[in-house]
């Protein structure tokens, strides 16, 4: 575990003030939503990746996922949110199939960063990254209570 995630405070139980949109005779998603509602001010990060303050990159792709979701995270507690106000999430990864090859570890991994919030998302399979070492990049939109 990387030293950022021994000192995180897992995702806190706390309910969200959005709302998930669910259009009627769909089927229902798992792990994500269709849509969000909410009201407040917006707060918009930039593309966050996986490595650590110190600029380290954790070895695996869950390890890097679980990292970009904790910078997401403090991104919005600069501004005064937190993980249940994030509305949407767009995954930029450098590997689809290690993507959908780890959803069983990256369940609880997410959960604990993000606790039971699942925001709208789209996952996105990219050639490269800036950085060469980042295996995904993830940008968040949060609406925090004004």
């Amino acid at each position: 575990m990387s030293k950022t995630a021994e000192h995180m405070p897992t995702a806190a139980a706390a309910p969200s003030p959005l709302t998930a949109l669910q259009p009627e005779g769909w089927p229902q998603p798992r792990g994500y939503a269709n849509g969000m509602a909410g009201e407040g001010r917006y707060l918009l990060t930039g593309g966050q990746i996986g490595w650590r303050p110190d600029g380290t990159f954790p070895d695996s792709f869950v390890g890097q996922i679980r990292q970009t979701l904790e910078n997401v995270v403090a991104v919005v507690r600069a501004g005064g949110g937190g993980p249940e106000h994030i509305a949407r999430l767009t995954w930029y990864v450098t590997d689809i199939e290690a993507y959908r090859n780890c959803l069983k570890e990256l369940g609880p991994a997410y959960r604990e960063v993000m606790g039971k919030n699942f925001p709208a998302m789209a996952v996105v399979g990219v050639t490269a990254l800036v950085e060469r070492e980042a295996m995904v990049e993830i940008e968040g939109t949060a609406i925090v209570p004004a």
